[in-house]
């Protein structure tokens, strides 16, 4: 209970004089002041915490309602008419027809995604479906290969660039022509001769949308999926043309058919049916232009190179002695090479050498210079490497023999 004023005890003596009664007063008033004063921010404080613990009480209370909803499912408009809409859900295929409303029905069209609910009433439309791992192989940032930085393929470069690079910067060309641009190239040839390089060069080069993948990522478990995919890759294609389609290792899912009867295999050759009719099929492809490259040319299917898919074939061989000179100039154009380097040597020293290879040359060169404290790199440092590079490689051979 709040004490009265008479009960509330003074801030002075009684024979205080008036003087020291007022001073004592003030002193008091001062003390109360400061006291209310921080008790206000006091209660300001907990009017701001109140406030932050009433949002977070609303949002878990929305949240909470939101869990305890009915979920909904995703189906397929088939067909408008005037009852409604013929929808069809995905994952049961059932076919339902349910009303719309006249605001909806001008938004909806075949084909269109929308959510329902338990009632298979329309709720929402959804956006269009493209698989998100579709969008994931779109290439946002161009490589930084250019087609200065590739040697020793020289001929192979220039079809590339006829072929993909071509129809997209000077289409009139063609036209004035009168012939229709290539619509596709396969590179093949053994592993490290520069057909990737080739492919992350024209996207360098290219203002097109650029759309990489490997033949392996198009193979999935479930009936379908790998199909599913390589029409969400192409209808990404479409929206963003002009645009090139790269298929790395493309012998994951074109090799030739067999009689197999496993579900392994039938969906990897579902996949390629899928992958032959996105190619040269009743629909018009569009400006897109597609590369693809493989180390296994004989094992592809014939399908799969004729023309109209692939209009042009084009082998990258290991690079001769000329062109093995030039990737060795490309890859020490930032090294500290010493005078008595001479790359014409080297480059007919090492015959069966890759542009891969000549590039780990490089690199294993500088290695041995950093191990003897060095900043210039010497032409022994180039011998060391090259023997160094084939002994990997005997030793790589001789353990895959003995897991064999």
């Amino acid at each position: 209970m709040t004490d009265t004023v008479d009960e509330v005890d003074l801030p002075y003596d009684e024979g205080a004089s008036m003087q020291q009664k007022i001073e004592s007063l003030q002193e008091r008033l001062e003390v109360l002041e400061s006291q209310n004063e921080e008790m206000r921010d006091k209660l300001l404080d907990a009017n701001a915490e109140n406030n932050k613990y009433q949002q977070k009480l609303e949002r878990l209370t929305h949240e909470n309602k939101k869990l305890k909803q009915s979920p909904l499912f995703v189906a397929t408009v088939q067909e408008l008419n005037d009852d409604g809409a013929i929808i069809k859900q995905h994952g049961n295929n059932q076919e339902a027809l349910t009303e719309v409303t006249d605001e909806m029905r001008e938004d909806l069209a075949p084909d269109d995604r929308v959510a329902v609910n338990n009632s298979l009433s329309i709720v929402k439309q959804l956006d269009d479906e493209t698989d998100v791992r579709a969008r994931v192989m779109q290439v946002d940032k161009s490589p930084d290969v250019t087609f200065a930085d590739i040697g020793g393929i020289q001929e192979q470069m220039e079809e590339v660039r006829e072929t993909v690079e071509m129809p997209l910067t000077s289409p009139g060309m063609f036209e004035d022509v009168g012939i229709e641009p290539p619509s596709g190239v396969l590179l093949h040839g053994p592993p490290g001769t520069g057909k990737t390089m080739l492919a992350k060069a024209v996207a360098n080069e290219t203002d097109a949308t650029f759309i990489k993948m490997a033949g392996s990522e198009l193979v999935h478990k479930f009936i379908g999926e790998g199909a599913k995919l390589v029409r969400d890759l192409f209808e990404l294609a479409r929206q963003e043309e002009p645009a090139v389609v790269f298929i790395d290792e493309i012998d994951a899912i074109a090799a030739k058919r067999t009689d197999s009867k496993t579900s392994g295999d039938a969906e990897v050759q579902r996949t390629m049916m899928q992958l032959l009719s996105e190619m040269d099929g009743f629909d018009d492809r569009g400006d897109i232009r597609i590369i693809a490259a493989t180390n296994r040319f004989d094992m592809l299917d014939r399908a799969i190179l004729r023309p109209g898919r692939f209009d042009r074939l084009i082998e990258v061989p290991n690079p001769n002695a000329e062109g093995r000179e030039q990737i060795f100039q490309i890859h020490t154009r930032s090294m500290n090479v010493a005078d008595d380097v001479e790359f014409a040597d080297l480059a007919a020293e090492i015959e069966d050498a890759s542009g891969a290879d000549i590039k780990a040359i490089c690199t294993e060169a500088g290695m041995f210079a950093i191990r003897d404290d060095r900043t210039e790199v010497r032409m022994s440092d180039f011998h060391d490497a090259w023997e160094k590079i084939q002994q990997d490689e005997t030793e790589d051979e001789d353990v895959s023999k003995t897991f064999a």
